[in-house]
Parts: C-alpha cells; structure tokens; sequence
C-alpha cells in the first residue's frame, strides 16, 4: 500500500531535507516517526527536496506499507512522534504508480524578502533581508522574460545534479506588502538553488545595481559566474506541489499553500 503525506516544516533546525549519517534532517525526523506508527522501517520520497534552512509548506512524500493504519493515524500519530518544527498535515492512500516527486507536474516556491534598514529580528530565519529599498517594479519587469522554457544554467549551483538545465516556469509574481517583498515561482521543476539565485538577480536589478535587461543577458549567456550571488535560504518555501485531478490528494491535486503574509 502506498500513502502520500502533505507536510510542513521549519527548515531552521534542520540540515536540509535529504537523510544524513547524523540523522538531523527533515527526512530523518519523519521517517523515525513513521516507523513508530507502522512497527517498522519506513522509507520516504519526497516532491522536492530543500537545502539547510529552507522552509515548506506544501511538502509532499510518498511511503510503502502493508501495515494497515487508518489515514488519521498517519497524521496525528506521526505529529505525535515529530519535533515542533515538523507537522503532518494530510495523509491518503493513492495507487501504485504515484511517485511524489515524478507524478509532480509543477512546483512552487515563495521567497519572502523583507526591505529594510534595520535587520530582521522577530523574524530571523523566516525572511531573506536587503538593507537598501528595491523598486518592486524594476524587478517585475526584468522577472518577465524568465516565463517560458530556457536553459537556467546561469541560475544552476555548481553542485546541480539534474540532468538538464532547461526548465520551464510557468508564473512569477512580485508583490510589495510593506516592507516585505514576495516574490512566487512556479515552475515544472528548479535546479539546486535555482531560486534563491533568481532572487539575488532580481535584488541587483531593485536596488539599481543592474537595469532590467540584465536578466534576460543572463538567460541567455547561460553563465553563472556573470549572475548574482546566492541569497540567503531563510526567505525560501516549498509553498506547493501540483498533480494532475487523477489523484486523490487535497484539494483537486493542487497543493498549494495560502498566502503567509497579511497586509498592514
């Protein structure tokens, strides 16, 4: 029997997603609470996996069974196994041939800057930080040419293990809400670091170090070394995974998470 989980987590206390021989990873934790509710090892698959201190939302794993638990048991009795920092939020049984990260049709990810003089403190950890004001509207116009399939080399961590770098996004947004600037991707898939380099791009052209063509030039020389520096991880989520309606999982397939911020 395969399960699909939606889970939520603060990437903070974590060193990333993916399993490690210290066993102080997001994967770890779920893994080791899974396996108190089933009596035995579980081994999970994730949509996406996230780096050191990146966030989720909308995270989906898939795991195998023949343990026979209701779909309940799989949350609360998880949540009840887990850190603070990791909750459990959805659990269904889906066929056999659903895969969390290949049945994926899209992801998104949310990167919340906060513009302003003083540093974060309340908020450590949860927002990238830019000391200087950006014009959210340099920024939306030079994010407009990353719609469409390109190569995203210039945009690709040198430790990229993904086959190609041509990916297809599908949405960018950029909205100003006070001092906090969000900024959403969707996209069929990212590289490593993908966004947080789009997002250190983007804070070059806000605050005039760049103009807003220089996106596009970076596209289109396919060389990181030309781009922005790598932003900090603490602004990112994995804010939702989508799937096509022929699975049973929340919300029609799309899991998307609402909006974190409110308005002032």
């Amino acid at each position: 029997m395969r399960i699909a989980l939606g889970v939520e987590y603060d990437g903070g206390p974590f060193t990333g997603w993916q399993s490690q021989p210290h066993g102080h990873t997001v994967q770890d934790v779920l893994e080791r609470a899974l396996a108190v509710v089933a009596g035995v090892p579980v081994r999970t698959f994730c949509a996406g996996r996230t780096d050191t201190g990146v966030h989720a939302l909308g995270q989906v794993l898939h795991f195998d069974t023949d343990v026979v638990r209701p779909e309940t048991a799989w949350v609360r009795g998880v949540n009840a196994n887990l850190p603070t920092a990791v909750a459990a939020r959805w659990a269904v049984v889906v066929g056999d041939d659903f895969h969390a990260r290949f049945s994926a049709r899209a992801r998104s990810y949310r990167y919340l800057l906060l513009s302003h003089p003083v540093r974060p403190a309340i908020m450590h950890g949860r927002v990238g930080w830019h000391h200087a004001p950006v014009d959210v509207t340099a920024m939306t116009n030079a994010a407009a040419c990353l719609l469409g399939e390109h190569d995203f080399s210039a945009f690709r961590s040198s430790a990229c293990q993904a086959k190609s770098p041509v990916k297809i996004m599908q949405h960018v947004a950029i909205e100003r809400q006070g001092d906090l600037i969000v900024l959403d991707f969707t996209a069929n898939a990212f590289l490593h670091h993908m966004v947080r380099n789009l997002v250190g791009a983007l804070v070059y052209v806000g605050c005039g170090r760049q103009g807003s063509g220089w996106i596009e030039t970076l596209l289109a020389g396919r060389d990181r070394t030309k781009a922005a520096p790598t932003f900090a991880a603490a602004g990112l989520y994995l804010a939702g995974v989508e799937y096509g309606p022929g699975w049973p999982l929340p919300a029609g397939g799309r899991i998307m998470a609402p909006l974190i911020t409110s308005r002032p």
